[in-house]
């Protein structure tokens, strides 16, 4: 059983910044590291994922260029950079693993296996 717990999670006004991070308790080379969003009434929306081994990164069109995914892979962490926020950015935000995959297969639709609580993130205009 993989734990993953976030934190970072807040309020902020329209074109401000967030920092969220995950911290897992074992991520592999081999491993996909993603996150992902769902609001009230929304169905779950996937917002960036990094393949550990070669930290290829995928990003969903709707956070393109406003957000970025990084890894600390000595202390198994992901961080999720979201800058520029727009209100519909709102949204519990929730980290991911899928243990075994691979560059093929690692994106923001990849099959994860174990999911952490979320942190949520609250923008206001």
């Amino acid at each position: 059983q993989v734990q993953l717990v976030e934190s970072g999670g807040g309020s902020v006004q329209a074109g401000g910044s967030l920092k969220l991070t995950c911290e897992s308790s074992e991520y592999t080379d081999s491993s996909c590291m993603g996150w992902f969003r769902q609001a009230p009434g929304d169905e779950r929306e996937g917002v960036a994922a990094v393949f550990v081994g070669t930290d290829t990164r995928y990003y969903a069109a709707s956070v393109k260029g406003r957000f970025r995914i990084s890894q600390e892979k000595d202390i198994k962490t992901v961080h999720l950079q979201m800058n520029s926020l727009k209100p519909e950015d709102t949204a519990m935000y929730y980290c991911a693993i899928e243990q075994s995959s691979t560059i093929y297969d690692c994106g923001v639709g990849a099959d994860f296996d174990y999911w952490g609580q979320g942190t949520q993130v609250t923008v206001s205009s």
